[in-house]
């Protein structure tokens, strides 16, 4: 049974995990960690979890024996905790965005100077349908941001097939993206029968979503994102719009839904469709759906996809990487419902 700790295991990710864990044959949340909660049982705080696991406060010496640790901290704050659990040999799955970029990327995109760049050069991109095989022996893996995960499965299989000299990608999400702690854009009476674009330039997922899809397309592609806050819990549909370059041919409908197939064959949680999936058929799953659809009039191609923000956007895909770094199946704890 692999021993896992949680660490900030009260905010949306960090519960969620705990869960995923509790349910989970071959993993268990040995440690879950609140700077908030320290001496309530987990049953107290979320009174619908039937489990009188107590919260601690976290400390180094409690995660030591530990297999592996999710680290649910913020940006910023992760790093200290990645370094001293690494220290003590234990494997990170790490959720902020502290270890996703090249250190010399972290002062232009967080406004921090990474005083861990050995680390940042060990962590691995955590996500599978890319790394597989580097998250397998990875110490250190980097979970992406929520945003990323849904635009970039949306146009890997374009990556390197297609050329493409611009991508726009239109992401609308869920209030809970937002995180647990409110602000005065999330209080309900914000959100409610309201709809509204936010960092429209300059979003710091954009360093991901440019960095991954250039490695991906062996040279950089421009990239424009909007997201956007919808009036409900969870999930992620982004609507992402690809300009060939000049002089490229377009595929037709057929030959465009056969490349993403054939990319996303026997992944177990990329399926391709023929309609625009909507946020109800991923929500509480670990599923993406993407459908690639071929606008020859404005000669771009269309790709719409959507993500449960919380699940694949974090936790369940936390969980994921957690079963490739220990040789578990995949998918496992992961199917259905979560």
């Amino acid at each position: 049974m692999i021993k896992a700790a949680v660490i900030g295991a009260t905010g949306f990710t960090g519960a969620l995990l705990a869960r995923i864990l509790q349910a989970h044959p071959e993993a268990e949340p040995a440690v879950l960690t609140s700077s908030s909660f320290a001496g309530r049982r987990v049953d107290e705080v979320f009174p619908e979890i039937r489990d009188e696991t107590e919260y601690l406060a976290y400390e180094p010496a409690i995660v030591s024996e530990m297999d592996v640790a999710f680290v649910c901290y913020p940006h910023t704050q992760a790093h200290p905790v990645v370094a001293e659990l690494r220290e003590r040999g234990v494997r990170v799955v790490d959720l902020s965005a502290d270890f996703r970029l090249p250190a010399e990327d972290y002062p232009a995109w967080y406004g921090f100077q990474h005083p861990r760049p050995d680390l940042v050069q060990e962590a691995v991109y955590g996500l599978p349908e890319r790394y597989r095989e580097n998250i397998r022996g990875a110490d250190i893996v980097a979970n992406p941001g929520c945003f990323p995960t849904g635009m970039l499965l949306a146009v890997l299989p374009l990556a390197g097939w297609l050329g493409l000299d611009l991508v726009v990608a239109d992401s609308k999400s869920g209030v809970s993206g937002a995180g647990k702690t409110p602000s005065a854009k999330t209080h309900f009476s914000a959100v409610h029968d309201n709809f509204r674009s936010y960092t429209e330039i300059g979003h710091r997922h954009v360093a991901e979503m440019i960095g991954e899809l250039g490695r991906a397309a062996g040279g950089e592609i421009p990239v424009s994102f909007t997201p956007h806050l919808l009036p409900v819990d969870r999930g992620i549909l982004s609507t992402v719009y690809c300009r060939p370059r000049a002089g490229a041919e377009m595929p037709d409908e057929a030959a465009l839904r056969a490349r993403y197939q054939d990319f996303y064959q026997g992944e177990p949680f990329v399926e391709v469709r023929e309609h625009a999936p909507a946020l109800s058929e991923v929500q509480y799953t670990n599923y993406c759906r993407v459908a690639p659809l071929v606008d020859r009039q404005a000669g771009i191609i269309k790709v719409v996809s959507a993500i449960d923000n919380l699940v694949k956007g974090a936790s369940g895909q936390a969980v994921q990487n957690m079963n490739l770094m220990f040789g578990l199946p995949e998918a496992l704890g992961l199917e259905g419902r979560l």
